[in-house]
């Protein structure tokens, strides 16, 4: 479909550019483009926004942003097979869209945009994790980004969202949860993509909070949540004990028993022996 703009339909976008999608790239191309205007507006109001977008492809959602009315667009992509397609849609939208072929995992974005800034994108399989974790541990919080909205493999979207007792609940969750509001807003089928990947697709949408959920140093915080699941299994007072000869005193302190086991352990109480820990003598 081509009725949000003038532009044509994707597949002949593809076509023409010789656009197949490329396994080894985590390419999936979403070719709705009522969807990806969809996926759009999941990320609110874009009019007075800059937005990052990362693997735009052949510019599905990168015309979404731009037809929801965003201020700019950054869209960074790997692929230079897709620069003549996204070279049309910047005519097309002209001053709005700021394409650069590269790697978003060495690109510093913030040169070419203005605050306030969103990020929006249909990330590519291989690197989707890695990034949003860059975004949720900035060196200074509150971060660059007012809001997330990301599509990644439904299990990866389930982990962000997580909730304790759960077999998805983790260090995702908790790094996640920690400093964001984080909620899945649309599921997606195979089906609804080319190639159709095995698995279905979900957007989060995840704000930044001002300020972290609960007080904790991020480094001890990190390192507490680690041990406590790289050993998910084993009791706490097992898995921690690296972490302070008098854990068992500490997790009693941060009223957690000794017994349990990360995963039944919620966000507060793991922020609670983050500061018990950082403040025992050793």
């Amino acid at each position: 479909m081509s009725a949000i703009d003038g532009l044509p339909p994707l597949r002949d976008v593809i076509a023409r550019h010789d656009l197949q999608a490329k396994k080894q790239l985590g390419q999936n191309f979403l070719l709705d483009l009522n969807l990806t205007a969809k996926i759009a507006r999941a990320a609110g109001d874009l009019t007075g926004c800059d937005v990052i977008e990362v693997g735009p492809g052949p510019g599905g959602l990168t015309r979404g942003l731009l037809a929801e009315g965003a201020r700019h667009v950054l869209a960074i992509e790997k692929d230079a097979r897709a620069m003549s397609a996204l070279a049309e849609i910047s005519d097309f939208y002209p001053g709005r869209l700021h394409v650069i072929n590269g790697d978003a995992l060495e690109i510093d974005p913030l040169a070419y945009l203005t605050p306030p800034i969103r990020i929006v994108a249909n990330l590519p399989y291989n690197v989707g994790t890695e990034l949003l974790i860059r975004w949720l541990t900035p060196k200074e919080w509150p971060p660059f980004w007012q809001s997330l909205t990301l599509m990644f493999q439904k299990e990866v979207a389930e982990r962000i969202v997580a909730k304790p007792g759960s077999k998805a609940y983790g260090r995702l969750a908790l790094l996640a949860q920690w400093r964001s509001d984080a909620k899945i807003v649309m599921t997606l089928p195979p089906e609804a993509f080319v190639p159709a990947p095995k698995i279905h697709s979900a957007v989060v949408h995840l704000t930044a909070l001002a300020e972290p959920r609960y007080p904790a140093n991020p480094a001890v915080l990190n390192r507490v949540v680690a041990a406590g699941f790289n050993q998910r299994r084993k009791m706490l007072r097992a898995s921690l004990k690296g972490l302070h000869p008098a854990i068992e005193d500490l997790l009693v302190a941060a009223n957690i028993p000794p017994t349990a086991r990360a995963e039944e352990i919620e966000l507060e109480r793991f922020c609670a022996l983050a500061r018990a820990l950082a403040a025992a003598p050793r």
